[in-house]
């Protein structure tokens, strides 16, 4: 457990999202509001996303304004204090439904970087306090379905379980992992999927989510989904994931589709003296920007 004391210490050495090219940047201008969360407190495999989001913002400092399209840093980019993790698991989540609740009440998008998988519960708790319908977008490896991991009702492997008791809609993009158990789940609850065996036989159809799945989305992505030869640094890296122009492909296309109100970006464990994997994150981060703002 990372003590409160620690956690402090550790705020004024996070450096603000691609503040290298933005300077400071005043929040009430901004539409991106950035949350490190470094929770990690249910990891079952490697550790190390605690690291997360502080690798991804130093790696930011070396993106190229110009995305291929446009410049997202034009709309702004705000990154607040580090999330303090520190405490019980509910307080923790709690805390972060409120600063999510705020941002979203601001007309701004959230942009929470993690950590481990369990902080979208905390996302999407405070999402749910503003009316209206909301569906869950899941780049993810793995199903997240299970209703207990190892005693836990807050593990990492059970996330999107608790997103979908808070009444959310769901569907996951690049599964290729999954217990039995989420398998009658998923199958029981009528979840929508565009799995990686699929995409990779054939490729991301143009139109992907169901006619009748909510406007308003939320996106959360595990870094896992995408190919370990792309992403080695998580966790726990799968086999026959999505590749980068996939990825994008899949993410513009929801975004054409819906509108985006916030997003996540969790489970990347840095490997020491390795760039590419936090780089790559940042500048997925980024592109994601460019994708919802444009």
């Amino acid at each position: 457990m990372i003590r409160q004391d620690d956690m402090r210490s550790k705020v004024l050495r996070y450096p603000a999202f691609l503040t290298s090219e933005l300077g400071q940047v005043n929040p009430d201008q901004a539409l991106f509001h950035v949350i490190p969360v470094p929770y990690e407190k249910t990891v079952t495999y490697g550790t190390g996303t605690r690291k997360g989001p502080a690798a991804i913002l130093e790696a930011s400092q070396q993106l190229e304004l110009y995305d291929g399209k446009g410049i997202p840093a034009e709309k702004g980019i705000y990154t607040d204090t580090v999330h303090l993790c520190g405490g019980e698991e509910d307080a923790v989540l709690d805390a972060l439904a409120v600063r999510v609740e705020r941002i979203l009440k601001k007309k701004k998008i959230p942009l929470v970087l993690g950590g481990e998988h369990t902080i979208t519960t905390g996302v999407l708790k405070g999402a749910a306090r503003l009316p209206g319908s909301i569906g869950v977008i899941q780049f993810d490896a793995h199903a997240d379905l299970r209703d207990r991991y190892e005693g836990s009702r807050y593990n990492h492997a059970c996330a999107m379980r608790r997103v979908l008791e808070m009444g959310h809609r769901l569907f996951q993009i690049g599964t290729r992992s999954l217990s039995m158990e989420e398998a009658v789940y998923r199958k029981k609850r009528g979840i929508g999927t565009l799995d990686a065996r699929d995409i990779a036989k054939s490729g991301i159809p143009e139109t992907i989510l169901p006619e009748n799945f909510p406007d308003r989305l939320y996106l959360t992505i595990d870094v896992d989904c995408m190919d370990p030869s792309l992403m080695p640094a998580t966790g726990t890296p799968e086999p026959g994931g999505m590749t980068w122009y996939q990825m994008m492909e899949a993410l513009s296309s929801v975004c054409r589709q819906r509108t985006v109100i916030g997003f996540d970006v969790v489970e990347l464990a840095p490997i020491t003296g390795f760039h590419a994997p936090d780089y790559t994150i940042a500048r997925l981060v980024y592109q994601m920007m460019g994708l919802i703002s444009g």
